[in-house]
């Protein structure tokens, strides 16, 4: 009598080859997790570092543009208005090719004209009703100008002359010129507001027109600010102990004020959500040393060794907008 043959695994067999799977399988699982956790901790990371170059190359491009003077849009010709001048004290207005009334205000220095009867003025007036003292007669269509830059295009900390109100500082960066390039002349002001790991500050940008009048809270219900960065945290202090504020300044003595020729901005911030792998909170802190306001840097030159007119006083329409 022959016996069948039998065909399959045994129990014990079975049983190995089930342990065998579950091994394999446990080990693709934790690399699955693993790289699950890596990816997790690669996309915070990711989206921490875009937020601050974001903000730093806006900062960065804004800071460079500071202290620009523009009486009408890119390519508009400014010239005198009908009936022209005559020699003497006289009010004037002004007109632009593209039919818009170019924006003068006191204390600007205007150059008027060209060849011999080319000369300086200073607008003196109004900002609605302007006057200057003409040395020479110009006619409708005379050619004007607004040479230099803004020396304060940086405002300097400390109290702004001519009425000493408060400046940039450690946490608030103000600026203003045609930042845009565009003719229209803006106030920018940057306000850093570090805070804890637990309750994280924002960096907040308010832009308005020079013009204004006043300025709207920076934080709150009613302030239209807009939150440039968030996750923003106190700096880690410096070799000697001391606290790193998120803008600092370089200043250089210019006529009777001052000007900024330098700015260094340091900012620390966290991710949003904590890395899946350490169950903590990442940190960044990025450095700008020697971010340069090219219009303030030239006209810091020029007026410093030959003429003191190209640097062009602040408006008092900004000089109302500096306070809290």
């Amino acid at each position: 009598m022959t016996r069948k043959k039998q065909v399959g695994f045994s129990l014990i067999e079975t049983m190995v080859a089930l342990a065998v799977l579950f091994a394999v399988g446990g080990i693709v699982m934790s690399g699955m997790v693993q790289l699950m956790k890596t990816q997790g901790t690669i996309a915070n990371r990711t989206d921490m570092h875009t937020s601050v170059r974001s903000a730093t190359e806006l900062l960065q491009q804004e800071i460079g543009q500071a202290g620009k003077v523009s009486l009408a849009p890119p390519l508009a010709n400014v010239s005198l208005a009908a009936p022209g001048v005559a020699l003497g004290s006289n009010g004037f207005t002004l007109q632009a090719s593209d039919l818009s009334t170019p924006a003068v205000y006191p204390g600007e220095a205007l150059t008027v004209d060209v060849g011999a009867n080319q000369e300086v003025v200073v607008v003196s007036g109004s900002a609605s009703s302007p006057t200057a003292l003409f040395q020479n007669p110009h006619a409708t269509g005379a050619p004007v100008s607004a040479l230099g830059a803004f020396a304060t295009g940086i405002v300097p900390p400390g109290a702004v002359p001519p009425t000493n109100d408060p400046g940039s500082s450690g946490t608030v960066l103000k600026l203003y010129g045609d930042i845009n390039g565009d003719g229209n002349m803006v106030y920018v002001e940057y306000t850093c507001t570090p805070g804890t790991t637990a309750a994280p500050g924002n960096l907040y940008r308010n832009q308005m027109l020079i013009t204004a009048g006043s300025k709207a809270p920076v934080t709150g219900p009613t302030g239209p600010t807009m939150i440039l960065l968030n996750n923003v945290l106190a700096n880690p202090p410096d070799p000697n102990g001391n606290p790193v504020p998120c803008f600092t300044y370089q200043v250089q003595p210019l006529g009777a004020g001052t000007c900024v020729t330098d700015v260094a901005v340091t900012l620390t911030v966290q991710t949003q959500n904590k890395d899946p792998q350490t169950g903590q909170f990442q940190t960044e802190t990025k450095a700008l040393l020697n971010v340069s306001p090219r219009n303030v840097v030239e006209v810091y030159d020029t007026a410093s060794l030959t003429d003191p007119l190209r640097a062009q006083v602040i408006p008092p329409s900004v000089s109302a907008l500096l306070g809290p």
